[in-house]
């Protein structure tokens, strides 16, 4: 992930069954063991890491003495991102097992005494979640806010500046709706509205979800990206002299604005 790619860590509250003891901050000062699961322990033979495999190996991880492990996404996924792009968050992919072998996965951990932490990518969906294959039906339809729509400027151009991370403008035209939606990343993952109640509620439920499972905490991806300045405003050049924006290679333009409205709101704060 690049560095524009601010993250933060979000731990459960609540006293441990066995001690009795006050674990709200377990995670500071911890030792947090990172998986990905992709590349990390094969049990079916395919060539691709899965949950199961994770499960066989963590008596092995507890045995270094670490508080807990972090799993990179393994949420239903077209893969266009390595699994950053959800096209179900309720939901194991299932190149890497099902909800069931997740639910060993954590009792496993738990019997060892290992915290688990997942990714939590909630800034932007994949473009083939059912909200978003709602939400750019119509302009009408009930998730047709839940998505950073926007009208083309009157020469049919992108509503304003902002560029994409990954390469050219952060729009896209989309010819049903005929407006421009909104993607820090690549074109295939749409940003979420979280000006919109309904659609940081969704996600919020979302993330419940994995708590009422079990699970001790989160990474929250991309957690500087949530909102975007209402009004759509440019982003004003770098000024001569001055050191780009980090985040992306030199050769890229997105370094030669600074980034003040398309991300790192103080809505940010709040939420």
């Amino acid at each position: 992930m690049s560095t524009m790619d601010s993250t933060m860590q979000v731990a459960t509250t609540g006293q441990d069954a066995t001690t009795g003891q006050d674990n709200t901050l377990w995670w500071r000062g911890g030792v947090i063991y990172q998986i990905y699961p992709r590349s990390f322990m094969d049990s079916r033979g395919d060539g691709i890491g899965d949950l199961n495999g994770i499960t066989e190996k963590l008596d092995y991880v507890a045995s270094l003495n670490v508080d807990g492990i972090w799993l990179s996404p393994f949420f239903t996924s077209p893969m266009l991102d390595f699994g950053y792009d959800i096209s179900d968050y309720r939901d194991v992919d299932p190149m890497f097992g099902t909800l069931a072998d997740f639910k060993a996965l954590l009792e496993k951990a738990h019997s060892l005494g290992l915290k688990v932490m997942i990714d939590q990518v909630i800034s932007h969906t994949s473009d083939q979640h059912a909200w978003f294959q709602e939400s750019r039906q119509n302009r009408t339809n009930p998730k047709a806010d839940w998505f950073v729509w926007a009208d083309p400027k009157p020469d049919g151009t992108p509503p304003n500046n902002w560029l994409s991370i990954f390469g050219g403008p952060a729009w896209t035209f989309d010819s049903r709706r005929q407006q421009y939606y909104m993607h820090n990343f690549l074109t295939s993952q749409p940003d979420i509205n979280f000006h919109n109640p309904e659609a940081r509620q969704a996600q919020l439920d979302n993330m419940r979800f994995w708590l009422e499972l079990g699970v001790d905490g989160f990474r929250l991806d991309t957690v500087n990206f949530y909102f975007h300045d209402a009004e759509l405003r440019d982003n004003p050049p770098v000024p001569k002299g001055e050191a780009k924006t980090l985040g992306a290679p030199d050769s890229n333009p997105y370094t030669w604005q600074r980034h003040v409205y398309d991300l790192s709101r103080p809505e940010n704060l709040d939420f």
